[in-house]
């Protein structure tokens, strides 16, 4: 996979498919390789460049304070090191967020805007759902056990839990085989989640831009939809009805087959 240098740290990423640039941003303490099943798709219809952000997989980690408007900056940065004039932009959780920012501060950069499972500010639910999660990866001192024991039920269903637990297994063996961060990155990545307000910017992006959520995600879920689809004129949004916080898993299908629609006419 190659490595560029860009906004003074090294940025890992692997290019696969054909087409029209796509920029794929991780969510939070995930490699490039987390959205495997949106490229496998994606990829016969666009150029797709799979990421890893600052802090996470084999980017660096360097000390200091992330914000997710840093996370976009570094984005562009990448975009211009790697020659990507524009392109479609995709993020989910922490990833959306930083596409938020990318829009709004390098909206030259951004053709299409995909937003799943985003938010626009940190509310005290979500910080404590997170604050919770920085417990646990210190008690634990093992980010993939965190996000095995602490994160994967936030994003699932319990009928996914009961229904498919051979598939959830599965998902969990594949967080332990990937580069993961140190405890020490994974709390400054997450102090970003935690500082994220994009309010005041959500007017300036000029993109259009696919919002989606999962009904029963209750860290990112619809009470978010409206201060986004409202801050961003030129926006629809799409509820996957029987999913929580992860519908690029847990009904892969239809996401891929509804976000791909958008795509498609812009």
């Amino acid at each position: 996979m190659p490595v560029v240098q860009a906004n003074g740290i090294d940025i890992n990423y692997e290019v696969q498919g054909e087409g029209e640039p796509m920029v794929l941003i991780p969510y939070l303490a995930a490699d490039q390789a987390c959205y495997a099943f949106q490229v496998a798709e994606y990829a016969k219809h666009y150029t797709c460049f799979s990421v890893d952000l600052r802090g996470a997989g084999l980017s660096g980690k360097p000390d200091g304070v992330y914000t997710t408007d840093l996370f976009a900056d570094d984005i562009a940065a990448f975009m211009q090191a790697a020659g990507i004039g524009q392109a479609h932009v995709f993020g989910l959780s922490l990833g959306a967020a930083a596409g938020m920012w990318l829009a709004a501060r390098h909206p030259d950069k951004v053709k299409t805007l995909s937003l799943h499972s985003g938010w626009s500010a940190t509310d005290p639910f979500l910080r404590a759902v997170v604050e919770s999660w920085q417990g646990m990866a210190r008690a634990l001192d093992s980010v993939p056990e965190m996000v095995i024991q602490g994160i994967f039920p936030w994003c699932f269903t319990p009928e996914m839990y009961a229904a498919r637990p051979e598939y959830v297994d599965s998902l969990a063996e594949f967080v332990r085989g990937r580069p993961t961060p140190p405890v020490d990155a994974f709390i400054r990545q997450s102090g970003a989640v935690l500082a994220h307000d994009a309010t005041s910017v959500l007017g300036s992006i000029q993109a259009p831009a696919l919002i989606t959520f999962g009904r029963y995600d209750l860290v990112c879920g619809p009470r978010f939809a409206a201060p986004l689809s409202e801050g961003i004129g030129n926006s629809e949004v799409i509820a996957f009805e029987d999913c929580s916080h992860a519908p690029i898993y847990e009904n892969t299908e239809a996401f891929n087959e509804q976000t791909l629609a958008f795509l498609k006419r812009h």
